[in-house]
């Protein structure tokens, strides 16, 4: 029976998915889907590198032929959505990435978004996405906030971090909107908004809200 949209944490830290679980109660309801927040143990400890990414898209893949009969969809839930197109090519397979659906998100809720990044390195693999989507023109600007995803977990330097990168997006890049670029960044949406006074996206919760009303609506 296809009753579980699966939202797979790509990296093999536990403490982002539950992080991810958290994020998840708004959207858990009764006679919806069930959401299952998964780890792929065999996954890097963080998605940071294109080296990275095109081996989680890899475990991603093999986790969704794993599941399909039980799913109802999946959600890549890493920021470089790895392994998002080759999950689509698995007939009748609802399959979104939280890239693609934060920044779709974005876009409602703004005339010019902003990211909130983790490394400098990932700003150039969110350009090429943000190109391939033909939206580059609706982006003000990424800040990496210098953290891995394993120091995303000192939440005290995390916040103070993407707080500044928040600030400098909206007063010197002109955002208005802004989304947040990992994961891993899950419990600090509120506060976020909160400090900058922005409309902040969370991705996940973004990608998990467009999956359950597709799933509502046949789609």
């Amino acid at each position: 029976m296809r009753d579980t949209l699966y939202v797979i944490n790509p990296n093999s830290s536990q403490a982002v998915t539950a992080g991810i679980d958290t994020a998840m109660a708004p959207l858990r309801r009764a006679g919806g889907p069930r959401i299952e927040c998964v780890t792929l143990a065999d996954g890097p400890p963080g998605v940071q590198t294109q080296q990275d990414v095109d081996r989680a898209a890899l475990s991603v893949l093999r986790f969704a032929q794993e599941h399909q009969e039980s799913a109802a969809g999946f959600i890549t839930a890493c920021f470089s959505d790895p392994g998002l197109h080759m999950l689509r090519e698995m007939p009748g397979t609802l399959s979104l990435g939280i890239s693609e659906c934060g920044a779709l998100t974005a876009l409602t809720l703004g005339q010019r978004f902003g990211v909130v990044a983790i490394l400098q390195g990932s700003i150039a693999r969110h350009w090429r996405n943000w190109g391939a989507m033909g939206i580059t023109q609706r982006v003000a600007g990424e800040v990496a906030i210098g953290r891995g995803v394993a120091a995303l977990a000192d939440h005290d330097a995390t916040l103070s971090a993407m707080v500044a990168a928040g600030l400098q997006l909206r007063d010197e890049q002109g955002a208005n909107v802004l989304l947040m670029g990992c994961a891993g960044m899950a419990a600090y949406r509120e506060p976020l908004q909160d400090a900058t006074g922005l409309p902040v996206v969370e991705p996940t919760q973004a990608a998990v809200s467009m999956a359950l009303g597709r799933i509502q609506l046949g789609w």
